[in-house]
C-alpha cells in the first residue's frame, strides 16, 4: 500500500498555480507534508481525497487512480480536512453513528463498536452524549479525527490535525498516529514543524506548489551536523548576530537571549555546538529556495484547465 504522485499539477481560475508537476512516492508509515500557508498542501490533500480534480498529472492511492477510480480510492481513505462542519444539534455519538452509515457500516452492532472505539481513541467517550454545538474547537477537532478513523482506513489523510489542540491532546494524537501507522499510510499535513519532527521519519517540504525536499528526516539533518550552534547573547547583540549568521531561532533565557544558528565555524565566545533540528533544516531550506514570494501564475492559462 502506497501513494504515488507523478507530474501532478493544479491551476485554479485566474491562472493561479497551486501545484507545479509534483512527484512524490509515499510509503506505509507516517509521512509529513510540511510547508507554509499557500504551499499547496491542502490542494494536494483534496486531490488525494478525490474532492478536487487535478489539472494534469497522475495520483494513485493503493494503485487506484484518483480521477478514474474515485469509489475504489474512497473505500481506502480516511480524511480529516482542515475545516469541517458537524450538525450542532446531534450528540457526538449520533454524529459518528450517522457518518458510519454513510461509510456503509450497516450492521448495528459493528457500527456501535466502531463509534465507541473511535470516541475512546480521541478521548471523547465521556462526552459521547453531549451535543456537538457545545464542543470547544479542540473537541470538534478531536471529533474530526474520530470520523477519519471510523472506517479503519488503509490510507489516513490529516490536514492540520493538531490545530486548536492543547499540549496534552497533541501528545495523545501523536501517539495515536504512531499506532495507526504501523500497518497503513498516514499523511500528516501541517505547518507546525514539531508535529513532523516528533513522529515522522519521512517527509516532503513544499513551497508555492513545488517540492523542495522529499526523503528521510535524517537525510535532511545530516548535512547540518557540525554547522548547528547556540549562542547566549545580550538582547542588544541580536541585530549584529542576525547580520553575521544564518539565524534559525531566537529564545528568551534567564540571562538574556539564546540564538540558534547555522555556520561553518563559530568564533563567538559564548557559542557552543548543538545537534541540528528540523527547525534548523526547514529555515535553511526556505532561505536557499530561489523562488519568489509572489503567487505564481500562468502567463496564458487555458480556461478549460483552471476549473
Amino acid at each position: 500500500m502506497q501513494v504515488e504522485i507523478s507530474g501532478l499539477r493544479k491551476v485554479y481560475q485566474g491562472g493561479i498555480i497551486a501545484l507545479h508537476g509534483l512527484d512524490l512516492t509515499i510509503p506505509p508509515g507516517i509521512f509529513g507534508l510540511l510547508g507554509p500557508n499557500a504551499s499547496g498542501k491542502t490542494t494536494l490533500m483534496r486531490i488525494l481525497a478525490t474532492l478536487l480534480e487535478p489539472t494534469s498529472g497522475e495520483a494513485r492511492v493503493g494503485g487506484y487512480d484518483v480521477r478514474r477510480e474515485k469509489a475504489a480510492v474512497r473505500e481506502l481513505l480516511g480524511y480529516m480536512p482542515e475545516e469541517f462542519g458537524f450538525y450542532p444539534n446531534l450528540t457526538a455519538y449520533e454524529m459518528l453513528d450517522y457518518l458510519a452509515l454513510l461509510c456503509q457500516i450497516n450492521d448495528r452492532k459493528e457500527r456501535r463498536s466502531r463509534v465507541e472505539q473511535a470516541l475512546q481513541r480521541v478521548n471523547l467517550d465521556q462526552v459521547a452524549g453531549q451535543r456537538v454545538g457545545t464542543f470547544s474547537s479542540g473537541m470538534k477537532r478531536r471529533l474530526g479525527i474520530a470520523q477519519a478513523i471510523l472506517n479503519n482506513p488503509r490510507v489516513l489523510i490529516m490536514d492540520e490535525p493538531t490545530s486548536g489542540l492543547d499540549p496534552e491532546e497533541r501528545v495523545r494524537l501523536r501517539n495515536l498516529l504512531a499506532e495507526l501507522a504501523a500497518d497503513r499510510v498516514v499523511i500528516l499535513s501541517t505547518h507546525i514543524v514539531n508535529d513532523v519532527a516528533s513522529i515522522g521519519q519521512r517527509l516532503a517540504i513544499l513551497r508555492q506548489g513545488r517540492c523542495l525536499f522529499s526523503g528521510r528526516l535524517s537525510d535532511l539533518l545530516d548535512p547540518l551536523k557540525g554547522r548547528s550552534w547556540i549562542i547566549d547573547i545580550e538582547e542588544q547583540e541580536l541585530s549584529r548576530v542576525r547580520q553575521d549568521f544564518e539565524v534559525t531561532g531566537v529564545f528568551r533565557s534567564a540571562t538574556g537571549m539564546q540564538v540558534r544558528l547555522l555556520s561553518d565555524t563559530m568564533s563567538h565566545p559564548r557559542g557552543y555546538a548543538s545537534e541540528p533540528t528540523l527547525d534548523d533544516a526547514y529555515v535553511a531550506l526556505m532561505n536557499r529556495d530561489a523562488g519568489g514570494t509572489d503567487t505564481p501564475r500562468e502567463q496564458e492559462a487555458d480556461p478549460s484547465e483552471t476549473a
